[in-house]
């Protein structure tokens, strides 16, 4: 017990020392509406069963988690106050908040936990894994929720946010069809905004819940958030002062440093280390083309990460070549491609390949198709195309919408490579794992093993780091995991994004949890002008 409250202490102490957000340290005023800028609509308003970017946008202002995160991942008190894990890594106890009401006057209470654990193993598309090793949860208590698990899983305790694994209450989701369930579009939490009115293709009014646990937040009146799919509008929205706030670089890349000279605005990067990204060319290894080992080495060596870094992203991010991002220190590789930009191997390797050049100077024509959610990837695209012609091959750029991209990459398989981007999250077990595991090659799972790569020894070392607690030797199953993939290329690991925050001046306190905008927004509050 004494060391449970000691841990409380230091979570409250780090959660404080965050206060601020890159904000001057002022007292917070009530009042006034807050304009978030979305550059898609959200497919729902709970993280529940999606991940799609949107919706972990605006789910936290409603559903919260049991814990939140400062900028390094130590866990913080959110719906747990505090907690203990077992020395053996199998049991994970939560003590839980006392006094919290749903939104609907409902106590909030232990059941609710254990369902929305259970509830998000069976429909949320992450934690069937995340949550493997839990076999149950234990609820001694209406404020006390134990985690059991059959083996250890040494990324658990980062896995509690609230865009990532909601809360729920279990007398609205009970009995029902989670995946139709009505307030999965109008949600009922525990939050600091009560969810008002969803207004199609325009935007989502919040309103402040006066029944808050946390003292007097959260300070707005109104939360709105706006969906500017045009690049260019959502510019202007920020120079006029439509939007207060946006968040992963919410406009066009070539326009940031024009807005940099706005003195209404501002920009933060702290807030996006719970989700660091990596950009990828990725094969399908059942193309008869990239099957072949030396042709995938000759794309790699055709490429130069230092060219897409500033003709798709402006400079805003880091050359990779693992798939585990930099931001993740601990267990990022930093060592360069072992295969550098070379024109000359990329041609002698082809040769190799038996893919000589055609009188017309081309070896063979394929499709590429690119995620089309941001114009980084469009514009990786377009430079691929550009710099495999050099070497002979001839590249189709195939534009689609985000759901027919998704359904021809991982349903049909109808594709010969592709420009896409992942998620590493918190820790490569849940973010990276997904991509290269043999057992995920899952048709009809977005996001997973696109290329069907199997590989005997990257599985073992996966599946060791899954359950592995000695932190050094998880450590090093990560690095030899990398040197593996980085030598066989199921992908060509690019450019790891840099987010940017951008805000009006007049908005404090946005960006205080390693989540950022994608938390609850309890502390932002506006300054009066």
């Amino acid at each position: 017990m004494l060391e449970t409250f000691r841990r409380s202490l230091l979570a409250l102490a780090l959660g404080a020392s965050l206060i601020g957000g890159g904000a001057q340290a002022a007292e917070p005023q009530k009042g006034g509406t807050l304009n978030l800028l979305l550059n898609y609509e959200p497919p729902a308003l709970i993280a529940l069963t999606t991940v799609a970017t949107p919706a972990l946008s605006v789910s936290a202002k409603v559903t919260e988690g049991l814990l939140s995160y400062d900028y390094e991942l130590n866990p913080q008190p959110q719906l747990a106050t505090s907690w203990e894990v077992s020395p053996d890594g199998t049991r994970y106890t939560f003590h839980l908040r006392p006094g919290v009401k749903w939104h609907d006057g409902q106590d909030f209470t232990s059941a609710d936990v254990a369902f929305s654990i259970e509830l998000l193993k069976k429909v949320h598309p992450r934690a069937s894994s995340t949550f493997a090793n839990v076999t149950k949860v234990e609820t001694p208590d209406p404020l006390t929720a134990v985690l059991v698990l059959s083996k250890p899983a040494p990324y658990l305790i980062k896995a509690f946010a609230a865009a990532e694994s909601p809360i729920v209450p279990k007398h609205i989701y009970d009995g029902t069809d989670a995946l139709t369930n009505p307030h999965n579009n109008a949600p009922i939490g525990t939050g600091p905004y009560v969810f008002d009115k969803w207004v199609r293709g325009s935007y989502i009014l919040y309103k402040r819940n006066p029944h808050y646990w946390d003292n007097n937040r959260p300070y707005l009146d109104q939360l709105v958030v706006k969906f500017i799919p045009d690049a260019a509008a959502r510019s202007v929205a920020f120079e006029t002062g439509d939007a207060d706030l946006g968040y992963r670089t919410p406009v066009a890349l070539n326009d940031v440093a024009r807005l940099k000279t706005l003195p209404q605005l501002g920009f933060e990067t702290k807030g996006n280390s719970y989700s660091y990204n990596v950009s990828s060319l990725q094969f399908n290894l059942d193309d008869p083309h990239f099957k072949d080992l030396r042709v995938r080495q000759a794309v790699a060596h055709a490429i130069n990460r230092n060219v897409i870094l500033q003709v798709a992203y402006f400079g805003l991010g880091q050359v990779t070549a693992s798939p585990i991002a930099p931001g993740i220190k601990a267990y990022h590789d930093p060592s360069p491609s072992p295969y550098d930009f070379d024109i000359k191997k990329a041609n002698a390797l082809l040769d190799q390949a038996g893919f000589a050049k055609g009188s017309n100077g081309t070896r063979f024509s394929v499709t590429l198709d690119y995620n089309p959610i941001s114009e980084d990837l469009r514009k990786t695209a377009e430079y691929t195309r550009s710099a495999l012609a050099k070497i002979g091959i001839k590249v189709t750029l195939r534009a689609q919408d985000l759901s027919s991209f998704v359904r021809r990459i991982y349903t049909d398989r109808d594709f010969s490579f592709t420009i896409n981007g992942h998620s590493n999250l918190y820790d490569p077990t849940v973010g990276v794992q997904r991509v290269y595991w043999s057992k995920n090659f899952r048709k009809g799972v977005p996001f997973s093993n696109a290329s069907d790569y199997h590989n005997p020894e990257v599985d073992r070392l996966l599946e060791a780091a899954q359950v592995e607690n000695d932190p050094q030797k998880r450590v090093e199953e990560f690095k030899a995991f990398q040197k593996i993939v980085e030598q066989e290329l199921p992908d060509i690991n690019l450019i790891s994004p840099q987010f940017i925050t951008i805000y009006n001046r007049k908005v404090h306190d946005h960006s205080v949890t390693a989540d950022g905008v994608e938390g609850n927004l309890s502390q932002v509050w506006l300054e009066k002008q």
